[in-house]
């Protein structure tokens, strides 16, 4: 059997984007569940809860982000 490139460079981007994504969901689940027990404890401060919860949400998307990035350059540049 033959080594292609291409289809190991299609193979590794899609290979990066899943693994790349369950941790990011993971992460967004844990914090969007944890935010809301914190607002549904104290509604007082749901404007800091919610500041410092999508501060949160952009560092865990943009986990996601790289590993795009990173798919785009395995399929394009290679």
């Amino acid at each position: 059997m033959a080594f292609d490139p291409e289809s190991a460079a299609n193979l590794a981007a899609g290979v990066a984007m899943g693994f790349a994504t369950i941790g990011p969901g993971i992460g967004i689940g844990y914090l969007t569940g944890h935010a809301c027990e914190a607002v549904a404890r104290q509604p007082e401060a749901s404007g800091d809860i919610r500041t410092v919860f999508i501060i949160g949400m952009a560092l865990t998307e943009a986990l996601a982000l790289y590993a795009f990035v990173i798919a785009i350059i395995l399929l394009f540049v290679v």
